[in-house]
Order: structure tokens, then C-alpha cells, then sequence
């Protein structure tokens, strides 16, 4: 059956849960154990007479039990409180930086990945500005200074940034890249090729090679995520703007991403290649 003749024919039970705020509340506040009468309106900030009906119209939905003096989900309300909570999520990472992914092109991020945008709510945008024109580059050497390894996705060079890596690496950071073929052609050239040259022999530096048009980059340590985007509609990536965070969730979203291109990318022979 078509979506939107199931959203038809089910339109009201929809809007009767996405609609309100107090059953929203209530599934989410269950879908962490069992909460008495007193604990929802605690939570919700509301009133037994409001919450009441909201209450027994999710029991008769099958989606909450009621035992003994307290209330539970049933195993329907577990499936349904999880969906509500994904969502939730998801909006809650769209709206915190929204004027980010509005002006970016998102199509570097696989759906997948769009789906759990929700686990880079606690981030913060670092821009470039009139006053401190290299902002973002400033903060991003900052994560790296303290990084234990770095995992990156690149589709440019920078000189002074690989010079950066190089000593990094030299100090016996771990550093991954996958890169577009279009960097491999920008390494070949100075000053980037005789750093490549020089970190041939290292098993702290390895280089990923893909085939897909990279419109990402990404920097993951074990601490920090670093994540940049071309700008909407242009051919230009945007070094003026960049997402930061510390948060685990973030920095467990930037290394799946790592390892989602990682796999499908091939390792580059540098000592043979260089």
C-alpha cells in the first residue's frame, strides 16, 4: 500500500500522538522505566486532570500498562516510545544547527548518517570572521594538538596542514586519511610530496584512495570531531565554517562515517607510489 494512502487512513491516530506534548512526554519518560502519577506530572509540569486522558487514550492504544500504582510501556508502547525517541532526535540535530545545514551541501553524508544527524546536538559551529579570519583553522590545530590518533576525509590540501600532520606523525600519532584521486594528483606536487615521501616508512601514516566525489571532511581523534561541507550549490569547500564537538556521541558518528568511506576506498601504496 502507498505511504501516504496509509497516512490517509491513519491520519488521526498519527496527529493524536505526534500532536501532543504530553503523550510525547510520557513515552519518552517510560521508555526510561516505570514512573508513578506523581513522577509524569513532575516531568511534564502538568496536572492530573490534563494527564489523565493522555494517560488512559495511550492504554487504550495498547501503547501503556498500568501496575499497581505505577505505569509502564507495553511491548508495543517499547516499539512505538523508540520511533518517537528517533525522531525526536533526529529534529532536535536538525534545529540546533539549522542555518549549517542549510547553507551546505549534505549529499557527502550517506542517509544513514543523515538519520543519526540527532547524535551531533551537542556540537557548536565555528566560523571565520572579520575579526579573527582563521577561527576555524586555529580551533581545529587545537584538537589535533591533543589527539591521540586522526582518522580524516579529505577532498583538499592544505601546506601547512600537512606539514602539521607529518609532525604528528613523527611523534608517533596515528593518522588515517581517505582521500579523493584528485589529492592523490595534488600530493605528487611540493610541497606535500616530499612529506609524503618522508612519511613512506612510517606504520603511523596510512592513505586511503577513493573513487567517489568526496563533498565531506571530516577529522576524528579519540576526543574531537571536526566536520566541514561544501557550500550549497558551489563547487567550493567551505573552510570558513566548520561543526565542532567533544561529545561521545559526536565523535562515534565522525568515526563510523570514517570507517563507512575507509572501507570503500583502497589502501595507497606510498612508498611505491612516491
Amino acid at each position: 500500500m502507498d505511504i501516504l494512502e496509509i497516512y490517509h487512513q491513519h491520519s488521526r491516530l498519527i496527529h493524536s500522538i505526534y500532536n501532543s506534548r504530553l503523550k510525547i512526554q510520557v513515552l519518552l519518560a517510560l521508555l526510561e522505566g516505570k514512573a508513578s502519577l506523581s513522577t509524569l506530572r513532575s516531568i511534564t509540569g502538568s496536572t492530573s486532570p490534563a494527564l489523565i486522558p493522555k494517560i488512559r487514550n495511550l492504554e487504550a492504544l495498547a501503547l501503556v500498562e498500568a501496575e499497581g500504582y505505577e505505569y509502564r510501556l507495553s511491548t508495543l508502547g517499547k516499539v512505538v516510545a523508540e520511533e518517537v525517541k528517533s525522531y525526536v532526535t533526529l529534529m532536535g540535530g536538525i534545529a540546533s544547527h539549522q542555518q549549517f545545514w542549510v547553507t551546505h551541501d549534505l549529499s557527502g553524508l550517506p542517509p544513514r548518517f543523515l538519520a543519526r544527524i540527532g547524535e551531533l546536538q551537542v556540537s557548536h559551529i565555528q566560523t571565520d570572521t572579520t575579526v579573527d579570519m582563521f577561527s576555524v583553522y586555529t580551533h581545529y590545530l587545537a584538537i589535533l594538538k591533543e589527539a591521540a590518533y586522526i582518522h580524516g576525509i579529505s577532498s583538499v590540501a592544505s601546506p601547512g596542514l600537512a606539514q602539521f600532520l607529518s609532525e604528528k606523525v613523527d611523534e608517533g600519532v596515528p593518522v588515517e586519511l581517505v582521500v579523493s584521486h584528485e589529492v592523490i594528483d595534488i600530493l605528487k606536487q611540493e610541497p606535500y610530496a616530499s612529506h609524503m615521501k618522508a612519511l613512506a616508512s612510517s606504520d603511523n601514516f596510512h592513505v586511503w584512495v577513493t573513487k567517489e566525489i568526496l563533498k565531506v571532511g571530516l577529522t576524528v581523534t579519540d576526543r574531537n570531531l571536526s566536520l566541514g561541507l561544501f557550500k550549497k550549490e558551489s563547487p567550493l569547500y567551505d573552510s570558513s565554517s566548520d561543526l565542532f564537538s567533544s561529545d561521545p556521541a559526536a565523535v562515534g558518528w565522525g568515526e563510523d562515517l570514517f570507517q563507512h568511506y575507509r572501507k570503500r576506498s583502497t589502501e595507497l601504496d606510498i612508498s611505491a607510489f612516491f
